[in-house]
């Protein structure tokens, strides 16, 4: 670097693309060529600056200057950030300056926000722009977001007061009143809290620096690399230290080559916008930026700069040679079906890198999602990787079991809350893990399962029962842990300290084991300082809020994490890295994999701004929202110049089918000019797709049977209810696993009732009316009916929601009920209801005690019985039941004729018949089964005695559906019995 002194030229340089940003500012340093050093004195470095835009770039041009010097001792030069100023580390300020004041805590500027919007919501118009407090915490996280962007820019919040409100819709106006009453009040609130806006403060430390570096120009060498400029303070320092006798500005990948009427078109989208600026800032033209030492550019890079043309300027794709070997060595392109798939390739390419000594290899990747897949696809291999990126707060380890916590406690213990965060594996209560959960398990089997039980501790108590003593104990021990953090969210409101108070020291409790403490344990590694970090931040900054609703606090938690990130404090593999976009700036490895290049994630979506409308930001000032997609655009082509590079993409994602990125369709054309064939950039596609799909391919195993159990006939039940002869007939497997293995399924979680529990109510219903009324009815049966049936609904807990859609139809079912009983009782009179009854059968293997519980049996006047059977769902057809497929009322009138049902004499059965009672237009209908009953008894009592006899020979097998016309309508053993997996015909199948 020459001295220069008071010439007014910058001095500029750029590294191309196709270079390792970092490695070439290193080497190009110790080159001597742009700071004259002294190679030999391990403290020459020492005394040059170099500026860099964010921490972990001046950390990569650490490691930078170690791999360039090798085995060299040598003092680092100082190396800053600008992005990232805090003023304990980056050294930029000036002791001998009045301090600034320090930039305000990112949450307590939130929830000072949040309650200006809580406050201010409601504008002169009426319109409510508040909501709940999280609704409101979530716009001060945008409005927030908002001044920062006015004051990067520059903009004075008094500006708003010069837009014409009734230039626009009655919305914006409103909004604009609202955003006039906040930049009033904000100012005020700061200077109250001896405060700055971070994005102020950044702005006034980079303006002190350039005015004392233009007033005193540094003795020593100053670089500032890597930086855009898209920030106007950072613009100005730029200008500064490009002007100093020994400073520098070095571009990151400046087109020099582009003509001059591409230079002109290029605009907010494309990559060179940023760097345009800059340099008009600068007031230098291209041609004053200089090549740094010993990097020269690239066929790749000059590939991707015309594939990036401005759309005036692509018809000179026309006049471009065809593309060279040089351009195309290394490059590859991959479109997989699936995010799974993509994330499976990207990892046998990162793989693959290993295979080489020293390569390295990183993913680059907007979206998240798949940087969790890949690195969990590395571990199929036992590599672990880390997202640089970091992964959200709330999803980790300790965030999560803060978020379910506090979502057990908003709903009261309800199941589901209950049991995701009792079963966290941070989850111990004091007691072993293993034996708190298996505990929690028979909490689950005995109360949780079904519907839903009263709420609290309490209500989980009552539906416990009598039983369970141990269960009893663990829910008291349970309750005195929750009791401090369930009365502060049974209060009808409280502040949010004393809420963060009582969940941090629940959250501690249930974490905790016999042997460690809760803290110990929640707070530890790094997610768990963050957390504990998180809170306390939170805990400060609590005050600021009023009072809020204690049910309000979960989403209040969500919204205020959002936003935060964990990162890895260090690189779990040295050769293998995920990057975010930002983070892969200025970095390269010799493999880079650009993942997600599906439009709207990479580039991403320019989403709309809650605060204005595009014709209010560009009246305000304020930059179109498309730079953001020429700055991601800049680090697309940052990341394409190295030597391997792979685009990857999936064509679906959950099912619904992707766009690729404009980048991609913009490559596809240019290459479909200049390449001979098929695009060349998917060479490696068939095999990449191929091995993929290989890895999860199993061994060509023969397709697998039915199965076929032949258990011990001592193990084989002798005894089984008629409705279970049914399942006995379509479903022997069904049998099997429950009668032999006893496995019975769970109900599901918090369930509302379904028709099987509306059936049992309405059973039970009928059963006592008719009990209670055997000879004449009321003469307000009707009503009658209906109070008992208003009775049983409340007792079985039926939910609001489920009982206005029974109800209606209940009624019906009353009403057709009563009128059918009336026209009957001259000629029948009830027996008896819900009568169960038994017949003993010989067998070869012993007794077989066949079982039943009628619904109804009637006596008629001739003393013949008719057996009635209720259904409040399908009724089995007349055929199946001639046919002994649906044998129940032919077994229950077997039963009924030899005098097995309790208190009904033996008599023969004269009509079976099945009552329809469904509640809709047609509420009820009497189906009879028009087959002579006797002779329906006596065919399914054979059928039965021959079923008994065949499966007390050991041989037999209980198949799964063995014909599978009849198969049940619901089972609940299928997956057990996996039905999928052999019953669609194949190739190998048996």
């Amino acid at each position: 670097m020459s001295e220069r002194r008071g010439e007014g030229r910058p001095t500029l340089y750029t590294i191309p693309p196709g270079a390792p940003f970092v490695d070439a500012l290193a080497r190009g340093i110790l080159s001597g060529r742009v700071v004259p050093l002294d190679r030999d004195d391990p403290l020459a470095l020492s005394g040059v600056t170099i500026l860099l835009p964010t921490r972990r770039a001046c950390r990569a041009l650490g490691d930078a200057f170690l791999r360039q010097s090798p085995g060299k001792a040598l003092l680092l030069p100082r190396i800053r950030p600008l992005g990232d100023i805090d003023d304990d580390e980056t050294g930029l300020e000036d002791e001998g300056e009045d301090p600034l004041p320090p930039a305000i805590a990112p949450l307590t500027r939130r929830l000072l926000l949040a309650r200006l919007v809580l406050r201010l919501g409601e504008t002169p118009g009426g319109a409510s722009l508040a909501g709940t407090v999280d609704h409101a915490t979530r716009l001060a996280r945008s409005l927030a977001d908002l001044l920062d962007e006015m004051q990067i820019a520059r903009v004075d919040p008094q500006a708003l007061r010069t837009l014409a409100p009734e230039e626009y819709a009655v919305h914006w106006q409103r909004v604009l009143t609202f955003l006039s009453l906040i930049v009033d009040r904000w100012p005020a609130i700061l200077a109250e809290r001896g405060a700055m806006d971070p994005a102020a403060r950044r702005n006034a430390v980079l303006a002190r620096l350039a005015a004392r570096w233009r007033a005193a120009p540094p003795a020593h060498p100053v670089i500032a690399a890597g930086s855009t400029g898209s920030v106007p303070a950072t613009r100005d320092l730029l200008a500064t230290i490009a002007r100093l006798s020994r400073g520098c500005v070095v571009f990151p990948g400046l087109d020099t080559a582009a003509d001059a009427e591409t230079w002109e078109a290029v605009g907010p989208t494309h990559p060179q916008y940023a760097l345009k600026g800059l340099l008009v800032r600068l007031g230098a033209a291209r041609r004053a930026v200089m090549p740094w030492p010993d990097e020269t550019d690239t066929a790749r890079s000059r590939l991707i700069a015309d594939a990036m043309r401005p759309a005036e300027t692509i018809a000179g794709w026309r006049t471009l040679p065809r593309a060279g070997a040089d351009a195309l060595r290394g490059f590859h392109r991959i479109d997989c079906g699936s995010p799974q798939e993509e994330a499976g390739v990207i990892a046998i390419v990162m793989r693959r890198a290993l295979a080489t000594p020293g390569r390295t290899a990183a993913l680059v990747t907007a979206d998240r999602a798949l940087a969790r897949r890949v690195a969990a696809e590395l571990r199929r291999w036992r590599i672990e990787v880390d997202d640089s990126a970091g992964t959200p707060l709330g999803d980790t380890a300790p965030g999560a079991f803060l978020r379910l916590t506090a979502r057990l406690a908003a709903e009261n213990v309800a199941p589901v809350p209950l049991l995701a965060a009792l079963k966290h594996p941070l989850a111990a209560g004091g007691m072993a893990p293993a034996a708190f959960r298996r505990a929690l398990r028979g909490l689950e089997r005995a109360a949780l399962r079904g519907p839903r039980p009263n709420p609290g501790i309490d209500g989980l108590r009552s539906a416990l029962g009598e039983g369970g003593a141990r269960l009893h104990l663990w829910l008291a021990r349970l309750e005195e842990g929750f009791a401090p953090f369930a009365a502060v969210m049974n209060a009808g409101s409280a502040p949010l300290r004393d809420l963060l108070a009582a969940h941090v020291g629940f959250a501690e409790w249930l974490a905790a084991t016999e042997e460690e403490a809760g803290a110990a344990r929640l707070w530890a590694a790094g997610a768990g300082e963050q957390a504990a970090r998180f809170m306390a931040e939170l805990a400060e900054a609590a005050p600021t809020l009023p009072p809020l609703a204690p049910a309000r606090y979960p989403a209040l938690l969500d919204a205020l994490m959002e936003g935060r990130t964990v990162r890895p404090p260090f690189t779990r593999h040295p050769r293998l890295h995920i990057w975010g976009a930002l983070e892969a700036r200025l970095q390269h490895a010799d493999c880079m994999i650009l993942g997600g290049l599906n439009e709207g994630v990479w580039p991403p979506e320019t989403e709309g701004d809650p605060w204005m409308s595009r014709p209010m930001r560009a009246a305000l000032g304020l930059p179109p929202p498309e730079t953001r997609i020429g700055l991601s655009a800049h680090d697309f082509v940052q990341c394409c110049g190295a030597a391997t590079v792979y685009l990857t993409r999936a064509r679906r994602v959950e099912g619904t089918p992707t766009a690729p990125s404009r980048w991609l369709a913009r490559l596809d054309a240019l290459l479909g000019r200049l390449a001979a064939g098929e695009n060349p950039l998917r060479a490696l596609e068939p095999a990449l797709l191929s091995w993929r799909s290989a890895l999860d391919r199993p061994a060509r195993l023969p397709r697998p049977g039915p199965p076929a159990p032949r258990p011990p006939v001592a193990a084989r039940p002798r005894r089984l209810s008629v409705t279970r002869i049914e399942t006995w007939i379509a479903d022997p497997y069904s049998i099997y696993a429950r009668s032999i293995l006893d496995l019975r399924p769970l109900d599901p979680l918090d369930a509302d009732p379904s028709a099987a529990e509306r059936g049992v109510v309405i059973h039970r219903v009928l059963e006592r009316f008719v009990a209670a009324h055997p000879d004449a009815l009321p003469p307000d049966a009707e009503e009658v009916l209906l109070a008992l049936a208003r009775a049983h609904f409340a007792e079985a807990r039926t939910p609001p929601g489920v009982l206005a859609f029974w109800w209606p139809r209940f009624r019906r079912i009353a009403a057709w009920f009563t009128a059918v009983e009336r026209a009957r009782r001259p000629h029948v009179r009830p027996a008896t209801t819900e009568v169960e009854g038994a017949f003993e059968i010989d067998a070869p293997a012993g007794p077989f005690l066949l079982t039943a519980k009628a619904d109804r049996i009637d006596r008629t006047e001739a003393g013949t019985l008719e057996i009635i059977d209720y259904k409040t769902g399908a009724v089995p057809t007349k055929r199946e039941v001639a046919a002994g497929r649906r044998p129940q009322l032919s077994l229950e009138a077997a039963i009924a004729r030899a005098g097995g049902f309790a208190g009904v004499e033996e008599a023969p059965v004269e009509t079976l018949a099945y009552w329809k009672l469904t509640g809709a237009e047609t509420a009820g209908a009497i189906v009879n089964v028009d087959v002579d009953a006797e002779t329906l008894a006596e065919k399914a009592l054979a059928g039965l005695r021959k079923l008994v006899a065949r499966f007390d020979d050991p041989r037999t097998p209980y198949h799964a559906v063995p014909r599978p016309t009849f198969a049940p309508l619901w089972n609940d053993y299928a997956h057990l019995a996996r039905i999928k997996e052999w019953s669609v015909p194949g190739e190998d199948a048996p």
